[in-house]
C-alpha cells in the first residue's frame, strides 16, 4: 500500500490539461469501494451528497466530527487517493482552515476543494479574504509534508444563471484563479459553467489546471478534453441517480411487481 505522501504525489500527476482525470464522487466507505472496483484512479466526495446520506443539507450543516469520521471510514476502506470536498473550509478565520485541513490530512485525504461562497451561499468572499485562506491550506500541507492538492472552486459561474455566463465572469474567474494560485492554490473548479467556448478559454489562460462539473451524461470526458480541461467531477448526480433507482426498485418491491 503506498503511503500518503506516494498517494498526494500521484494524485497532482494525474491533472493533466487536454487528459483529465474523471471523479465519480461518493458519499460513504461502501460507495468509495464500489467506485474503485469499477476501475477509478482517484476517489473524492461531494458534499452535497455526503450530507444528503447523513440526513442534513449541504452547506456545512453536517458536523465537521460527522465528515471527519466519515472520511476516515472512505481511506479505510480504498487503496486509491481521496480527495474530500470541505466546502468553504468549515471555519471563516485562517486559523480555523489550518486546524481542519490538519485533521483533514490526518484522517487520510491528499486533496480538498476549499470553496469562495460565503456560508448559506450568500456572495463570495472577496480575493483579499479568501487568499489567505488558501494560503493557511498551503501552509497546514506543508506543516504535514504532504502535497496536498488544493482545488481551489470559485462560485462564480453557479451566482449567475447559465444564459448570463460571458467574458466579464470570465474575466473575473481569471482574475481569481491568478490570485488563487499564488497563495498556494493546485487547480481552480468552476461548477456551474457550461458554456463550451468559455471553458475552452479558461482552460487556455488559467494559470491553474481546470475542473469542470458534469451533472448529466453529457458532455462525456472525451468532450472536455478537447476543450483541455484537466479533471471532471460529478457532484451530486452519481448520489442522485442511486437514489433514483433505489425508489424505483422500493416501489417495484413493495407493489408486488
Amino acid at each position: 500500500m503506498s503511503t500518503l505522501e506516494e498517494k498526494a504525489a500521484l494524485f497532482q500527476q494525474y491533472h493533466v490539461k487536454g487528459k483529465p482525470l474523471v471523479l465519480v464522487n461518493v458519499w460513504d466507505a461502501g460507495s468509495a469501494q464500489a467506485i474503485q472496483s469499477a476501475g477509478a484512479t482517484a476517489i473524492a466526495t461531494g458534499s452535497w451528497s455526503v450530507a444528503a446520506a447523513h440526513g442534513e443539507r449541504d452547506g456545512e450543516a453536517m458536523p465537521f466530527h460527522l465528515v471527519l469520521a466519515n472520511l476516515a471510514r472512505i481511506t479505510a476502506s480504498v487503496d486509491l487517493p481521496v480527495t474530500i470536498d470541505i466546502e468553504g473550509g468549515y471555519g471563516r478565520s485562517v486559523s480555523e482552515v489550518k486546524r481542519n485541513i490538519l485533521q483533514v490530512i490526518d484522517h487520510g485525504a491528499v486533496g480538498i476543494n476549499i470553496e469562495d461562497q460565503l456560508p448559506a451561499g450568500l456572495g463570495l468572499y472577496t480575493v483579499e479574504e479568501q487568499c489567505p485562506r488558501l494560503s493557511a491550506a498551503r501552509e497546514a500541507a506543508e506543516q504535514a509534508g504532504i502535497p496536498l492538492f488544493i482545488n481551489a472552486r470559485t462560485d462564480i459561474f453557479l451566482q449567475h444563471a447559465p444564459e448570463h455566463h460571458n467574458h466579464s465572469l470570465l474575466e473575473e474567474a481569471l482574475i481569481r484563479s491568478s490570485h488563487y494560485a499564488d497563495a498556494g492554490a493546485s487547480g481552480l473548479f468552476v461548477p456551474g459553467l457550461q458554456d463550451h467556448q468559455l471553458i475552452q478559454e479558461l482552460c487556455e489562460r488559467s494559470p491553474l489546471p481546470i475542473n469542470v462539473m458534469v451533472t448529466s451524461p453529457e458532455p462525456s470526458p472525451k468532450q472536455l478534453a478537447t476543450l483541455g480541461v484537466a479533471r471532471v467531477s460529478y457532484g451530486p448526480y452519481p448520489y442522485l441517480q442511486v437514489m433514483e433507482h433505489l425508489k424505483k426498485l422500493g416501489r417495484n418491491i413493495i407493489s408486488g411487481n
